[in-house]
């Protein structure tokens, strides 16, 4: 087989190296494109990233294209209809960091509670004394979570673990999972006002931007934790300085802020040609929140975990190989058949 592996970061290539013991396989930097989409004619697998086109005009001109592996959860940079029409599997990372970005909510949520960052940075300068340090415990705390998706349904299981009481709001809410995993839905009205910590799940979208505003912050009960790790967008942010300022929100854990750029996928932010375009630490430098002592800020990073990342490539080699014996795995477009 022709296996062509495209936007390749260096760190990324030896991944991929095993397939050419017994395949073709060309591994390149740059994206598949349409101006040059007739030089892999030849092709029969395909690997990208989002930054490579795959409509119909490109497709067209691999005629051999048997399977595109893309290194992404979503496939909207994917011409289905097409793929659907020529006998082309397509396959997908479906999750690679739910765990990961669960265990961020809590590293953020605990950095919170115990004020680690001033205790930390009190003892580095030979101060060990425990004045101002007075945290509080999560045990018999209602933990309140907004999206109950695979990464929300991960910090919910580590929440039982705590003995946290668990409240959920959800447009689709699943049943099965709140009698699984010991939880209640709930109206969203309901979850802000019972909640003692509030996390955020839901992807953007203009039905979730500014989800949490001055409305909402006042339904809350008084020294509520708010814990972002979704999207920026999701709350309105001079709200949440006002909540801060006085007094009705506690502590904010953000591992996203609003003046972020616009992502598709957090693998993105590991990639060069995201970060050529977009200066993070020039966006977020004089943002207000990095400044409050009872706000932790993170550079949009629970993903970013060597387990996380791996899975990554170690899927999409999984789902060439399988596809390769005949057997694939995450495909997308089921109707699709393997012949």
């Amino acid at each position: 087989m022709k296996i062509v592996i495209f936007e390749l970061e260096d760190w990324e290539r030896g991944a991929f190296e095993p397939l050419a013991v017994d395949h073709d396989v060309k591994l390149l930097a740059e994206p598949l494109t349409r101006d040059r989409a007739s030089e892999y004619a030849d092709a029969d697998i395909v690997s990208t990233f989002i930054y490579s086109s795959l409509d119909r005009s490109v497709l067209e001109q691999l005629p051999e294209l048997k399977l595109i592996a893309t290194r992404s959860t979503g496939f909207d940079h994917i011409d289905l209809d097409h793929c659907e029409q020529n006998d082309i599997v397509v396959a997908n990372v479906p999750d690679y960091g739910d765990n990961t970005v669960a265990e961020h909510v809590f590293a953020l949520l605990l950095t919170l509670s115990h004020k680690m960052e001033a205790a930390i940075d009190r003892t580095r300068k030979g101060d060990f004394s425990p004045r101002g340090l007075q945290g509080f415990d999560l045990e018999g705390k209602t933990f309140g979570v907004i999206g109950t998706g695979r990464i929300g349904r991960h910090a919910i299981r580590i929440a039982r673990g705590f003995a946290m009481d668990v409240v959920a709001f959800d447009v689709q809410p699943d049943e099965e999972a709140a009698r699984e995993l010991d939880f209640e839905y709930v109206e969203m009205d309901e979850l802000l006002a019972r909640s003692d910590v509030i996390s955020l799940h839901v992807p953007a979208s203009p039905k979730t931007r500014h989800l949490l505003s001055d409305k909402e912050f006042d339904k809350m009960k008084k020294g509520v934790v708010i814990i972002n790790t979704s999207r920026g967008a999701v709350i309105n942010n001079q709200a949440l300085v006002r909540g801060l300022a006085e007094g009705k929100v506690r502590g904010a854990g953000l591992d996203v802020l609003p003046e972020e750029p616009v992502i598709r996928e957090e693998a993105e932010l590991l990639r060069s040609v995201y970060q050529r375009k977009h200066n993070l630490e020039a966006l977020l430098a004089d943002h207000v929140l990095i400044r409050l002592r009872n706000v932790v800020v993170t550079p949009h990073s629970a993903f970013n975990t060597r387990e996380a990342v791996s899975r990554i490539l170690e899927t999409t080699v999984s789902n060439i190989e399988a596809f390769l014996s005949g057997e694939p795995r995450n495909q997308v477009n089921l109707d699709v058949a393997v012949g």
